[in-house]
């Protein structure tokens, strides 16, 4: 029987002591054993460092990068040059996988051949205690998906994948330079767009990623994404440009995801930056927007407390607490 593959595991880290810890257990505990774990610690003040070197003392597999803070992708982009593997798999120092998701994913990808590069699955929101606060099922596109992905970085996220190094070295890894374009925010968008013009892409559609999602953070930075996108959005035409009618109308679409994400994050002033954008992209449609996705938040929110006090019964007795993306962790997690 031929040696397992080796898949490098890439966390970028930045003052994620609060979480990093619970990232570090979910990785070790992989049905695929066979593992490279690269934590880059960019520039981190708190005890970061000392979290990552207390489980690399227990599992050889993990080491150490630290480098002045770059920004996420340069962090990413360091433990790809470093990674000896021929896989790689990023997970953000805050987010969880389900034990099998390597596994699973490596299967597809020799399932379905050398023409893929990339194999997403589907992740769940998760909150501050890691319990499950929504889970819906996640697209399905696979084979050649450039018209999909000028939509949407329909993957979801960047600790959903797992990429061929050599298609990410390729595509030119992540875009560094965003950081200094005050555009962060769809790194993983672009990358995932610069392999789909070469590669094909496959899916896992399962629940394998618990993302984390809370108002702190780079992606609550809407404007911000909002010019990251927008700079994505010149390079998709420059490169296609028999579609820049569809790539521009996907900016509406975006804007009203972000206008979305500012009202659940209660961001006032960005709420009504975004609506204004909405309303100036498409003065109907926009301003449709703006009306319904609010009223549509606050009737999702109702019937949500409608069904927690009808659950509750007439005794009023406290509803069960969400359940947690990772119930528990296998204990031989130090088993390398």
């Amino acid at each position: 029987m031929s040696e397992p593959d080796l898949v490098t595991v890439i966390i970028p880290a930045f003052n994620a002591a609060r979480t990093i810890d619970e990232t570090l257990r979910s990785v070790r505990s992989q049905t695929h054993r066979r593992l490279e774990i690269l934590v880059v610690d960019d520039g981190s003040v708190d005890a970061t460092a000392q979290i990552v070197r207390s489980h690399a003392a227990e599992d050889q597999r993990i080491r150490l990068i630290q480098q002045p803070n770059s920004g996420v992708a340069a962090a990413r982009n360091r433990a790809i040059a470093e990674a000896t593997s021929n896989y790689v798999a990023p997970i953000d120092a805050d987010d969880l996988w389900r034990p099998d998701k390597i596994e699973k994913q490596l299967a597809r990808l020799h399932r379905d051949g050398e023409t893929v590069a990339l194999v997403y699955a589907w992740s769940a929101f998760i909150d501050e205690n890691s319990r499950i606060v929504a889970a819906v099922p996640g697209p399905t596109h696979t084979g050649n998906v450039v018209g999909e992905i000028f939509g949407g970085n329909f993957p979801g996220n960047g600790s959903t994948v797992l990429m061929r190094k050599a298609a990410v070295i390729d595509a030119g890894g992540y875009d560094a330079s965003l950081r200094a374009r005050s555009a962060q925010g769809v790194e993983d968008w672009q990358l995932y767009f610069r392999i789909a013009t070469r590669h094909e892409f496959s899916v896992v559609p399962e629940y394998l990623t618990g993302y984390r999602k809370t108002a702190a953070g780079m992606s609550a930075d809407l404007l911000q994404m909002l010019r990251s996108r927008d700079l994505l959005a010149e390079e998709m035409c420059d490169r296609y440009p028999e579609y820049t009618a569809e790539i521009k109308a996907a900016r509406l679409f975006f804007l009203g995801y972000l206008y979305h994400r500012a009202l659940s994050n209660r961001q006032g002033i960005g709420t009504l930056m975004i609506a204004a954008l909405l309303i100036r992209q498409n003065p109907l449609m926009g301003a449709k927007a703006a009306f319904f996705i609010p009223v549509r938040a606050l009737a999702r929110r109702a019937w949500w407390r409608l069904m927690r006090w009808i659950e509750r019964g007439r005794d009023g007795k406290r509803q069960p607490e969400a359940r947690r993306f990772l119930v528990e962790l296998p204990v031989d997690c130090n088993r390398n």
